[in-house]
């Protein structure tokens, strides 16, 4: 017979306090980039609402978005390389400072009256620049805040933060837009963005060093070393060109999501709101459970059983199933399961990487990543219009065939699409676990030293 279950509970709380031991310093910075993902959140949402007032073209909305989306994914090896120049802290104190600059010179235009249009784009675009820093800089000064052990722990926090931030902030700018005006979004925004460079400055972090100067090349063959670096290495070679097509294939088939559910509800807007909150649901959740269980030991087959997983749910299910409570149930379970795989693949590159390289490898990684979006974006609009749509109408070529799967009516041929894109990324992770440099990237690179703990 056991104890009684008083005596239990002080061990089960123990071991729930153990596995989160030595993230203070990591949790106070984490704080920090809540606090300012959250007010980006709101200023994106809110000059997304300004673009649209302007003459209520689509056009403008999605301008915002590729000023936002390509300074960011150009400017990564870049970024990187100059990341790794300085301290991490330094360098995370420059993008939040960066970003608090192009926030305050739009107050101040905006408060002066002369607010314009290109203004707003500009300063989306200066925002997406100091974002392109902040990633290699958060990501390269994890492993020198808290212990090897401890870092899917700490990048399933990151995921939890950016998913607050894409589900609290355009609730939070409609009610700010409405009652307060841009010009309050502005200086929440502006606070954000100190709260962010107190909480960085108070922490220290362990074998915080910038580059050896000896060493340094010039800027532009600097970018590119990320890149070489990644490729030199036959397993994280093969782990990179399995992540991008990936990328590749889901992004394809998640551009269409939305405007097939809107076209399989007549437009509903509520129902696509319904669908979208459960992705930030999902990704909630999903960031809390990594956190809480620390991640798969095997991180590779995590990561590709993930994205089938992910692939299964967020694609092949949505574009098979009908209704808003299944698009949502199934796109919840797709988020879900993303900050796993986001975190583990992260997590390799912190414990395989040295550290005075990995802003120019994180740099690297976040360009292969993003890169394949304009892509995938640019094929799946004219796809969906011009072959899917018109073959599920006429029953004819792929969207014909998949009839008895996606269904019939507006919205079948984009479903194609996503079930087709669902199997091709399924395919991809198989792919990737059949190639030995990849399935055994620990066999063949071993994790450097133990990281230093955090305090």
């Amino acid at each position: 017979m056991g104890g009684p279950p008083s005596a239990k509970q002080p061990s089960q709380q123990n071991r729930f306090i153990q596995r989160f031991s030595g993230m203070g310093r990591f949790s106070l910075v984490w704080c920090g980039q809540v606090v300012t993902l959250v007010g980006n959140s709101v200023l994106r949402f809110s000059l997304v609402i300004q673009a649209w007032t302007v003459d209520h073209q689509v056009t403008q909305v999605v301008a915002l978005s590729l000023c936002a989306l390509l300074p960011q994914m150009l400017l990564s090896p870049t970024a990187g390389a100059i990341v790794d120049r300085f301290r991490k802290r330094t360098a995370l104190q420059l993008a939040d400072l960066g970003g608090l600059v192009a926030v305050a010179a739009m107050t101040a235009v905006y408060f002066l009256g002369d607010l314009h249009l290109w203004q707003v784009y500009v300063t989306v675009a200066l925002l997406g620049a100091a974002a392109a820093f902040q990633f290699p800089a958060l990501s390269s000064a994890v492993p020198l805040l808290v212990g090897k052990e401890q870092l899917q722990r700490a990048n399933g926090l990151l995921a939890t933060a950016k998913s607050v931030a894409d589900v609290g902030g355009p609730a939070l700018a409609g009610l700010l837009v409405v009652t307060g005006g841009l010009g309050v979004v502005l200086w929440i925004d502006l606070v954000s963005f100190a709260v962010a460079l107190l909480t960085v400055r108070l922490v220290r972090m362990d074998g915080d060093q910038p580059g050896e100067a000896g060493t340094r090349k010039r800027l532009g063959a600097d970018s590119l070393e990320g890149l070489r670096y990644l490729f030199a290495q036959p397993s994280l070679r093969g782990l990179i060109l399995v992540f991008f097509t990936v990328n590749l294939v889901m992004v394809f088939g998640f551009a269409v999501v939305q405007p097939m559910i809107l076209a399989r509800t007549g437009s509903d807007v509520s129902a696509l709101a319904s669908v979208n909150a459960g992705i930030g649901a999902g990704g909630i959740a999903g960031g809390l459970l990594l956190a809480a269980w620390g991640g798969p030991k095997n991180r590779v087959l995590g990561m590709m059983l993930g994205v089938i997983g992910m692939c299964v749910s967020a694609q092949i299910a949505t574009a098979v199933v009908h209704g808003v409570v299944a698009w949502t149930a199934a796109m919840l379970v797709g988020a879900m399961i993303m900050p796993i795989v986001n975190g583990s693949m992260q997590s390799i590159i912190q414990t395989k990487v040295p550290k005075d390289r990995q802003g120019r490898v994180f740099g690297a990684v976040m360009f292969v990543s993003q890169i394949s979006s304009p892509v995938a974006m640019a094929f799946s609009g004219p796809l969906a219009d011009q072959v899917f749509e018109p073959q599920a109408a006429a029953g004819t070529g792929l969207a014909g065939l998949l009839r008895p799967l996606v269904g019939t009516g507006p919205g079948s041929g984009m479903a194609a699409m996503l079930f087709i894109a669902g199997l091709l990324g399924a395919g991809a992770a198989l792919w990737g676990l059949a190639r030995r440099a990849v399935r055994h990237i620990d066999v063949l690179t071993p994790d450097l030293e133990k990281q230093p703990a955090g305090g």
